[in-house]
């Protein structure tokens, strides 16, 4: 049996970044693959190109935060990845891999950027891949540009009612070739590693419960082309859980250490366009970052976290489970027990579940862990 952990967002921007995971360190070395998704560049340059909400690049040094936690390897296909350009794609890659870690999901190259991280697991080998599927268009590698591999998803607004102007019917799906792209990565890490998990960058930002109509169909796509896991991340709160064909699809892995003073502007901070958002995030999504939390700027709900689970057999089969978390008021997430608060996460994750059409059961297994299985779909 093979033990892979997985979490969500990780964003290093904050001093002493070993702190914020000594609550969670016993369990994540416990893992024979640990993943987690990085957020934003790592580098020293000065350079801004994004988008899309900047996100300046963190200090290079703090990835070595993530190998001291028992990290083997992280994702970067996201959409902040080259907010600092070219250099940024590149130096997060280069320090990550100086740190140890094994990194998927960006590179110089489209073809790098599709290349799976392969890491070992006891006497078994672990294909990693990431994808980016919220853009922007900036952060796409291309055959001589660095960034991100992605899976291109197409938005299409459509009035139902004579209202020109209205609120419309919103459908969104991958375009084809790009998601073939994906199916093809998968089924070659098939052939070169024993264990093939996805990540991917998707859905709809600090918005509960929702997920939009081409998160699962891209999904389900990878766990058709071979892999055992599907691991989300991007809205920066939890999204419910599927098993699909035996396998689980993590729609949203949510917040992990995500600590970031960037999204929280004061009197003295000289970028409008952090600025701007700051306005747009009470309207679009009706909250703004607590006061008393200035490092923590994001959904209240977003303190529900947990750590993915999942165990390989020799033969194959998967069995699915979560570690329930919360993050404190330092940032930091906190394992929690059935009787210390890992009631009340579960209680959290399963209504954004079944909130979101989904059929999964979760069942406690002892006091730290809860088991994930397909549910009663009547």
């Amino acid at each position: 049996m093979t033990r892979l952990l997985a979490v969500g967002d990780i964003i290093l921007d904050e001093p002493d970044p070993d702190s914020f995971f000594e609550p969670c360190r016993p369990i994540l070395l416990g893992g024979e693959t640990v993943i987690g998704h990085v957020e934003v560049p790592h580098s020293t340059t000065t350079v801004q190109t994004s988008t899309d909400v900047p996100a300046p690049p963190a200090d290079p040094a703090a990835l070595g935060a993530l190998a001291r936690a028992g990290f083997s390897a992280v994702t970067l296909a996201g959409n902040h990845i080259a907010d600092a350009g070219p250099d940024g794609v590149l130096d997060t890659v280069r320090h990550a891999r100086a740190h140890g870690l094994a990194t998927a999901g960006a590179g110089a190259s489209i073809t790098e950027a599709r290349t799976p991280a392969v890491v070992r697991a006891g006497t078994r080998t672990v294909a990693v891949l990431s994808y980016n599927c919220v853009g922007p268009r900036e952060s796409w590698a291309t055959s001589a540009k660095p960034g991100c591999a992605y899976v291109h998803v197409l938005t299409h607004y459509e009035l139902d009612h004579a209202s020109p102007g209205g609120p419309p019917n919103i459908y969104t799906f991958a375009e084809p070739d790009s998601l073939d792209a994906m199916r093809r990565d998968v089924e070659a890490a098939r052939e070169q590693a024993d264990i093939v998990v996805v990540g991917l960058h998707k859905g709809i930002g600090h918005t509960p419960a929702v997920i939009a109509m081409y998160e699962r169909p891209v999904a389900q796509a990878a766990i058709d082309a071979g892999a055992h896991a599907v691991f989300g991340h991007h809205a920066h709160i939890m999204r419910g859980i599927e098993i699909y064909r035996g396998r689980p699809i993590y729609h949203g892995l949510g917040n992990f250490v995500t600590v970031t003073r960037v999204l929280t502007p004061n009197a003295d901070d000289n970028s409008p366009e952090r600025r701007a958002w700051a306005l747009r995030r009470v309207k679009l999504y009706g909250f703004a970052p607590d006061p008393d939390m200035p490092y923590y700027p994001f959904h209240p709900e977003s303190r529900n976290a947990a750590i993915a689970c999942v165990e390989v057999g020799d033969d194959g089969r998967v069995h699915a489970g979560l570690l329930p978390c919360r993050i404190d008021d330092r940032g930091r997430p906190v394992p929690v027990a059935r009787t210390s608060g890992g009631e009340e996460v579960l209680a959290y994750i399963r209504d954004i579940s079944r909130r979101a059409g989904l059929h999964t059961r979760f069942d406690w297994s002892g006091e730290d862990t809860v088991t994930i299985t397909q549910g009663d779909q009547r």
